[in-house]
């Protein structure tokens, strides 16, 4: 099992800078921030952008992976995401992990004047954005691979968006990308998983508490391995992230609670778990002295 945590930029730099130092030195695998303009209850709280925020991470840490906890094409262009993503995991040494959502229908959805799309037309978008991403930051191993192909750049003319010769930064710190940590519950969101991702990251099912809760994560596990099945992929080829603080669960509630937690994921499969850095109070209100708590037994759940 590895272990993650989420903080939010809500902090200045000087006061966050400990806080994913401090993620590092207390031996979590990886550390990720929201990728939003701003975000539901928060929204008329100080939020930070996301890229400079990673980008300062990557150079006040050494070892510890960073990633987006998860992109979006709401408000992101695949080319000029893709050349930040690949800048970020050149600073960092090759330890960027690139979360990718279809998009919520909150704040990010609207806030530039977008139209409200159907589920069918979110996913429809959130596939065509992975599929250029992907293509854009393998892209990168040029010039050997762009004289191959006999092209200077990459072009793509999509229903959701267009490239006409799009350059990259240049060979990939990581081969042959950056890993993709794609957030899917439907059945063609998984399909894309097993296509694209060397990930999959899930909060469970939507409104579901609790035991059912439990029971939905359970079943969205079987229907990724379908999914992987189906398109002839080895299930055990993609890691599995779940985030603890879902479910109207607080997975730092206790230690107690946080080694329970990881247990029933492991049992489920999932080979990586997400908590919260925690805030002072609203949501992901917890005691910092129970996260250095838990954080002191990491390699006992390893």
């Amino acid at each position: 099992m590895r272990f993650g945590i989420v903080i939010l930029p809500q902090e200045t730099w000087a006061e966050a800078r400990p806080k994913w130092q401090a993620a590092e030195q207390l031996g979590f695998d990886h550390a990720w921030t929201y990728d939003h303009l701003s975000w539901r209850s928060l929204a008329d709280e100080p939020w930070g952008a996301t890229v400079p925020t990673l980008t300062a991470a990557a150079t006040a840490t050494t070892t510890i992976r960073l990633g987006t906890f998860v992109s979006s094409p709401n408000f992101r262009h695949p080319v000029p995401f893709a050349k930040e993503v690949a800048t970020i995991d050149d600073i960092a040494g090759g330890r960027f992990l690139l979360g990718i959502g279809s998009g919520g229908t909150g704040f990010d959805a609207f806030v530039l004047g977008q139209q409200q799309l159907t589920p069918r037309q979110r996913h429809e978008r959130f596939a065509e954005f992975v599929e250029l991403a992907d293509r854009l930051l393998r892209f990168e191993q040029a010039p050997d691979v762009a004289a191959e192909a006999g092209t200077s750049g990459i072009s793509f003319d999509g229903r959701w968006y267009t490239a006409h010769e799009a350059r990259m930064v240049g060979r990939p710190a990581q081969q042959p990308r950056v890993p993709f940590v794609l957030a899917a519950n439907g059945p063609k969101g998984l399909a894309l998983v097993s296509r694209f991702g060397q990930g999959w990251v899930t909060t469970g099912a939507d409104g579901a508490v609790g035991e059912d809760w439990w029971g939905a994560v359970e079943t969205l596990v079987r229907r990724l391995e379908d999914a992987a099945a189906a398109d002839g992929r080895d299930p055990g080829t993609i890691d599995r992230y779940l985030s603890l603080d879902s479910g109207g669960q607080a997975s730092l509630a206790s230690v107690g609670a946080f080694e329970e937690m990881v247990g029933r994921a492991s049992g489920l499969g999932f080979t990586d778990v997400i908590t919260h850095w925690p805030r002072r109070s609203g949501i992901y209100a917890a005691s910092e002295a129970v996260l250095e708590e838990v954080a002191a037994r990491l390699d006992g759940w390893r």
